[in-house]
This record gives structure tokens, C-alpha cells and sequence, in this order.
């Protein structure tokens, strides 16, 4: 808890940097950034699922952050956390992924609990294979809350890039639009999950997918939002 409090603090000086400026940044300066900074962090979960999947994803991610934001990006290379880790509180943004099942234990079930309503955040994104069982065991996590669409107007919407329509549409699977869904601490998201999208292939380098450069482009404007909104909010 400390450790995700300190992180915290450190986010929000970070954020203020994002409020002020966001387009003036050197490549120079972004290559080498000083001191603590931002760290994408990959769940490691039970239950079969593959949650290795796009592998590229957020090290891709985190160059473009480096590129186009004054976000001070630590390392290129996510962080492969469990929940369970002593070092779980460290890392204020999580992302989840994949095509299978996922199972948490009870106690990592309350731990995630404790570090989403301590101010960390969680972006979940479904693979095509993952829905089912992520919100049942979401609604372990939270079963005192509903898992509710993100609307529009929302601010993970608009806080860096404008995406007027919600989540981009990355992949067609079965002919249905792409949809945003959250939990909330009062104002605060702090769960955000996309599905019939598949964002984190979006972002794996060229030719993983056949996917077309504008499309790749609006998956990463997607993902720099999540991150843009997790440091200022």
C-alpha cells in the first residue's frame, strides 16, 4: 500500500507535467528520461488464460509515450506482475489481456480490491475469449458494484486524444460495435475494459496482424488515453 501511495505521489507530479504541455517534447529528452518514472505492468493470472498474449503491446506503447507525451517513461519493457507479488502496489497502472480463462484466488481477489480503491487502475482488454470469465470474476472483486458502459462523453475518451465514438474498432470477429465498460470509485475510473475491439493487438508491431496503419494509429491513441487518464485522475 505504501509502495502504491509513494507511486502515487510520484504519478502526480508527472501529471501536472501532462497538464501543461503535452505537444513540446524533444526525442532527445524522451530517450532518457531521469530518475523514477512510468511503467507499464502486465497481470499474471490463474486459470489457463494466456495472459502473455500480444506481447509487443506495451513496450510499443510505451514508446509511443515517450514520443508523443511528457509522460517520463522509466523502461520500454512491461513489468510481468501477479497480484500476489510483494511489489503488486508499486505499479498504479495494470493491464490485462487474452483469450482464455482467468481465475484469481481469494486473496487475490481482495488484494486487487485494496489496490484499485487505493487509486490504482486496470485496463482490460478482451482478446475475443476472456469476457466470460473476467467479469465473473470482476463481480468477486466487486460485488457491491455493476460493471457499467463508459459513456462517450467520458474524459478517458478526450483527456490526450479525441475519440468521439468510444473505443476504436480494431478487430471483426462477429459483426458486433466495440464498447468501453468501467468500474468506478465515485467519479474516479478505475477499471476499464474494451471488448469486441481487441486493442492490445492493435498495438503489436507491424505485420503481427493485418491490420491497416490508421487502424493501428487509433488502437495506440486508445491506449495513450488510458494512461494520459490513469496519471490525471
Amino acid at each position: 500500500m505504501k509502495g502504491l501511495l509513494l507511486t502515487g505521489l510520484l504519478t502526480g507530479l508527472l501529471a501536472g507535467l501532462l497538464c501543461t504541455d503535452f505537444a513540446h517534447i524533444s526525442a532527445a529528452t524522451a530517450a532518457e528520461p531521469a530518475g523514477p518514472g512510468f511503467q507499464a505492468a502486465r497481470l499474471r493470472y490463474g486459470g489457463g488464460g494466456d495472459w502473455y498474449s500480444a506481447p509487443s503491446a506495451l513496450p510499443n506503447l510505451a514508446r509511443a509515450l515517450r514520443e508523443r507525451t511528457t509522460v517520463v517513461v522509466e523502461r520500454l519493457e512491461e513489468a510481468q506482475i501477479a497480484i500476489s507479488d510483494p511489489e503488486f502496489f508499486s505499479y498504479p497502472y495494470l493491464f490485462i489481456n487474452g483469450h482464455g480463462n482467468i481465475r484469481f484466488t481469494d486473496s487475490e481477489v481482495e488484494r486487487l480490491r485494496r489496490y484499485l480503491l487505493a487509486g490504482g487502475f486496470l485496463f482490460a482488454d478482451d482478446n475475443y475469449g476472456m469476457d466470460e470469465s473476467f467479469r465473473r470474476e470482476m463481480a468477486r472483486v466487486f460485488p457491491d458494484r455493476k460493471l457499467t458502459p463508459v459513456p462517450f462523453a467520458h474524459p478517458i475518451y478526450h483527456c490526450f486524444y479525441d475519440l468521439p465514438s468510444g473505443p476504436p474498432k480494431v478487430h471483426e470477429h462477429d459483426g458486433k460495435p466495440s464498447q468501453g465498460f468501467g468500474y468506478f470509485d465515485g467519479s474516479r475510473l478505475m477499471v476499464f475494459y474494451t471488448v469486441e475491439t481487441d486493442i492490445g493487438n492493435g498495438l503489436e508491431d507491424l505485420g503481427t496482424h493485418d491490420d491497416s496503419p490508421e487502424v493501428r494509429e487509433q488502437a495506440m491513441r486508445m491506449a495513450i488515453n488510458t494512461v494520459v487518464y490513469s496519471l490525471t485522475h
